[in-house]
């Protein structure tokens, strides 16, 4: 199995998830009231919220997981990932209102750059050249 390829398969899409979790938990405190007039209420549940949080995690338990176990076996991707989703769970336990619509996409982009770290730390791919892994 090319774990080159299926890690940096895995790393695009938990950057893309990370990266739309961050957006999704950043706007929908500002649009909240409108969500209802344009069928957009359901972004809103408490479930899509949980949904996403969870899919990130196993994307990124997966990915960075297993590029650190057979590939490069660097800290600062699991590290990142990690403090990302303890700033995620803090700041839905325990804040609420501006401060979680500022802390917990924070999380949401330290999870995206995780999943980057990783994918450089993981090359060579093509387009990275052999410096740029780590």
């Amino acid at each position: 199995m090319n774990y080159h390829k299926t890690t940096a398969r895995i790393d695009r899409i938990g950057i893309t998830a990370s990266t739309l979790c961050a957006i999704h938990c950043a706007v929908v405190p500002l649009v909240f009231t409108g969500l209802p007039l344009i069928g957009l209420s359901f972004l809103a549940l408490p479930l899509v919220e949980w949904g996403m949080i969870i899919f990130a995690l196993m994307i990124g338990l997966y990915s960075i997981g297993l590029s650190y176990l057979r590939i490069h076996r660097r800290p600062l991707p699991v590290i990142l990932l990690v403090t990302g989703f303890a700033i995620i769970m803090l700041g839905h336990v325990f804040l609420s209102g501006r401060m979680e619509g500022i802390i917990v996409p924070a999380g949401g982009v330290l999870i995206a750059v995780a999943h980057f770290i990783n994918y450089r730390c993981a090359g060579p791919h093509p387009g990275i050249s052999k410096g740029a892994a780590c």
